[in-house]
């Protein structure tokens, strides 16, 4: 995970897969924060504190993270409001968040400590609020990424659905994202697998920023998708993003 957070901090800035995400989450963060008027919002896992920067034009932003590494490398950043803690036991009191997001985090925990975080998460919101949470997605697309992200699992709608109604949650909105990357993500990571998934450094490869041209292009390609979005969901891709509530 150190690795990880480390290549991720040079990437999230210009990658074409964060400036996807971010274009990807952004509505539903203006949807979620638009119910309560300067809302506190928490990061469960927030690595390097990237996001902060976008939550944070929508409320009081605050992030917690078990990583020094990924800590450090905030603060280096100037980024503020952030707390080592574990995802499945944060030190905050019950509801005391308007909306809570985990951003790629589940997946990497085993199951006790991903059930654990879920609650935590509806433990932390107030009644009425919000959760935002992104997870890797679909089997098929295990790959050489999935290794240095330390990937115990991938998602189906399905899965990820009753993971969060089983905590009490409600489903607001469940889509796949990044689909119009899928058939060539798919190929590539069917090679990956066939050739054996690589070490943490060779899969480094994965996460590094291609050559402008083709990164401006994906990225391109990604804000279509981005528009897409906010009309209809997809059923497939390569992550899964959702919406849920805790009940009024």
């Amino acid at each position: 995970m150190e690795h990880l957070l480390r290549a991720t901090a040079i990437a999230e800035s210009r990658h074409f897969w964060f400036r996807g995400f971010r274009a990807f989450v952004t509505p539903l963060i203006r949807q979620a924060a638009a119910a309560t008027a300067s809302p506190r919002i928490l990061d469960c896992g927030c690595g390097t504190g990237a996001n902060l920067e976008r939550l944070g034009r929508f409320g009081r932003a605050y992030g917690c993270d078990l990583s020094e590494t990924g800590l450090r490398l905030a603060r280096e950043a100037g980024r503020r409001g952030l707390v080592r803690a574990n995802v499945a036991a944060a030190p905050f009191r019950s509801e005391s968040f308007d909306l809570v997001t985990s951003f790629d985090v589940l997946y990497s925990l085993d199951p006790l400590d991903e059930r654990a975080a879920v609650s935590e998460m509806y433990r932390l919101l107030r009644p009425g609020g919000f959760a935002i949470v992104n997870v890797a997605a679909m089997n098929s697309l295990t790959g050489a990424h999935s290794v240095l992200s330390r990937e115990r699992r991938r998602y189906s709608r399905g899965s990820l659905s009753q993971l969060l109604t089983s905590h009490g949650f409600t489903v607001v909105r469940l889509t796949y994202t990044n689909a119009i990357l899928f058939l060539p993500m798919a190929v590539v990571r069917a090679i990956q697998r066939r050739r054996g998934l690589s070490s943490e450094n060779e899969a480094k490869r994965d996460i590094a920023v291609p050559g402008a041209p083709i990164n401006a292009f994906l990225t391109a390609l990604l804000l279509i998708e981005s528009l897409w979005l906010r009309l209809f969901d997809e059923p497939f891709g390569s992550s899964l993003l959702c919406l849920a509530r805790r009940p009024a």
